[in-house]
């Protein structure tokens, strides 16, 4: 019977009470919250100049690059007129004699297909060569 109690009085002292270390993580808890009511944000506001009546304004980059928007239904337009995605090449090649700065941007829509946008990327790398940038702009309705 001494046997039995000695069995019960182990099991009791391997118990690990974790009252007290919830107690301190609830302190600190509080703690942090209370102070981090007190940090406010410092900040400046920037008063930028009207632009000057004899200032150009900046030209418009759609004129500039080829700017590629694509539809939810998988459409691509270049400027006012749709266009096949194997005429992009010609487009591409048309508007970098204009301006041979010219980037190529992809303003599709976030339900286009990626494969439209790899079909541009692909006629535009064969227009530009290697090292053309393509830049995708996602939109939503």
């Amino acid at each position: 019977m001494a046997h039995l109690f000695k069995k019960k009085r182990d099991e009791e002292e391997m118990n690990i009470d974790l009252t007290p270390m919830l107690d301190v993580v609830f302190i600190m808890l509080i703690f942090f919250i209370v102070t981090a009511s007190f940090v406010q944000e410092q900040g400046f506001l920037v008063n930028r100049p009207p632009p000057a009546p004899d200032q150009e304004t900046p030209p418009d980059p759609s004129k500039q690059n080829a700017v590629f928007v694509v539809s939810e239904t998988d459409e691509i337009w270049l400027g006012d007129r749709r266009i096949d995605v194997r005429s992009v090449r010609a487009n591409v090649e048309r508007i970098r004699a204009e301006n041979p700065e010219a980037a190529v941007i992809v303003r599709a829509h976030e339900l286009a297909s990626a494969d439209i946008y790899i079909g541009i990327m692909d006629q535009a790398t064969e227009a530009i060569g290697a090292n053309a940038a393509v830049s995708l702009v996602t939109y939503a309705d």
